[in-house]
């Protein structure tokens, strides 16, 4: 249009005139826009001197340099391909080095060539053809990752559609519980799962409702916590496995265990109740087993001390009938001294049991006073302790599980044996007199 003539600016006042004046006629210098035209020659004219070309000759055009075709024009085909050639180069390297990344460590990175994985790349700056050719994607797979059923964030933003659950004696459970992972495959974990922790959430939901469903609320409440999760961490990488997913299950973590707010006062009482009734039944116990070996003690003793008595009352019968049939037979030989014997001994019991004795004198004085009551204790206390000193030998020499006589019957056993020995021999003094 300019080559034309024609003046597009109706404010012109010589537009429609067919003569073309000066770019900067009616102008001083210094007003009004630059002339774009003659700043694209002189770029023109310094990129063909950066590159070492030289201006072409035009011999064929008119010396006067009439109109767009004289002479003085410069030729500007081989700035502009040499220009192009600068630009093309530019754009290569920019485009080539778009393929450059750089994998941090911990991290793996992932190349896709035309969309379908061609293989994987370690930590540091890895070189990839740029795009439409290659693409890639970089995954953490040292990195913990973990996520929430039955809340989000906390414990109290519950969601019922996941935390309730259905128990084998047909009561229902609210649990909230967080599964940590890591990836064991990144390429698994990018092109099997559409939604990579949405895969996870609802397999941890699925296998927990399955094992929570084959055990009772007691158990899944109290003593099975641990288990519960161990199973369902089990059952867990199994499904994730057979899916290909990629996925290390790390841990199971119950957060809450209990039953639903709606039922929880009730609940709450009927434990109350339990534990009143365990602490009872152990009390009970307690007290069984501290009443039941006092008894068993006391019956024991009871059992020796009648089993020790039957003895001694045999064994003194048994003596008394012997010592009868001994008198007997020396009544038979001599009936007077024999019922001296008899008279003396007598006596002798009668007085053994009294503290004072009235006795008979043909002295000034009808009465005499003796201090028999010491004299009788100070024999009884020497009888005493001869007759413990016999009972402790004769219990050292029998076996240990003879019976044991009662201590209170022993001195009377033997004061009588003592007594009779005494008998004996004042009999044979006065005999042998």
């Amino acid at each position: 249009m300019k080559r034309l003539g024609l003046k597009l600016s109706l404010n012109d006042p010589r537009w429609g005139k067919d003569n073309k004046p000066q770019a900067n006629e009616g102008k001083k210098p210094g007003e009004g826009p630059p002339d774009m035209e003659q700043l694209w020659r002189d770029f023109n004219q310094r990129l063909n001197g950066l590159f070492g070309q030289k201006r072409p000759n035009n011999n064929n055009g008119d010396n006067n340099g009439g109109g767009d075709g004289g002479g003085n024009r410069p030729d500007m085909s081989g700035g502009v391909r040499a220009t192009a050639g600068a630009i093309g180069a530019v754009v290569a390297l920019i485009w080539l080095a778009s393929g450059s990344f750089i994998v941090q460590e911990g991290q793996t990175g992932v190349v896709y060539t035309f969309g379908k994985v061609s293989h994987t790349t370690g930590s540091g700056f890895n070189w990839r053809w740029p795009y439409p050719f290659q693409s890639d994607e970089t995954v953490k797979v040292s990195q913990m990752r973990m996520v929430e059923i039955g809340y989000r964030g906390n414990i109290k933003n519950k969601q019922t559609r996941e935390s309730l659950m259905l128990t084998d004696d047909e009561n229902i459970i609210d649990i909230q519980f967080a599964v940590q992972f890591k990836l064991k495959d990144p390429v698994a974990w990018l092109m099997n799962n559409r939604d990579e922790e949405d895969t996870v959430r609802q397999v941890a939901e699925t296998s927990i409702r399955e094992i929570v469903g084959k055990n009772k609320m007691d158990f899944v409440l109290y003593e099975g916590r641990d288990k519960v999760a161990f199973e369902t961490q089990q059952l867990m990488q199994q499904i994730l496995d057979r899916y290909a997913s990629g996925v290390l299950i790390s841990s199971v973590t119950l957060q809450a265990v209990q039953p639903p707010e709606q039922v929880q006062v009730a609940f709450d009482d009927a434990v109350k109740a339990g534990q009143d009734r365990e602490r009872q039944k152990n009390e009970g116990q307690a007290y069984a087993n501290d009443v039941i070996p006092k008894a068993r003690g006391t019956a024991s003793r009871l059992m020796q001390e009648a089993e020790g008595y039957r003895s001694m009352v045999v064994e003194n019968a048994t003596g008394n009938a012997s010592r009868f049939k001994q008198v007997l037979v020396e009544y038979q030989k001599a009936p007077a001294v024999t019922r001296d014997r008899m008279y003396l001994e007598t006596m002798q019991q009668i007085f053994s049991s009294a503290s004072k004795v009235m006795v008979d004198a043909k002295s000034g004085s009808n009465l005499l006073y003796l201090p028999l009551d010491k004299l009788i204790a100070q024999a009884a206390a020497t009888d005493a302790q001869a007759a413990a000193a016999r009972a402790a030998q004769a219990q050292s020499s029998l076996p240990s599980s003879s019976t044991t006589l009662p201590s209170e019957l022993m001195p009377s056993v033997e004061v009588n044996r003592t007594r009779d020995s005494r008998s004996r021999e004042s009999l044979r003094d006065r005999e042998s007199r």
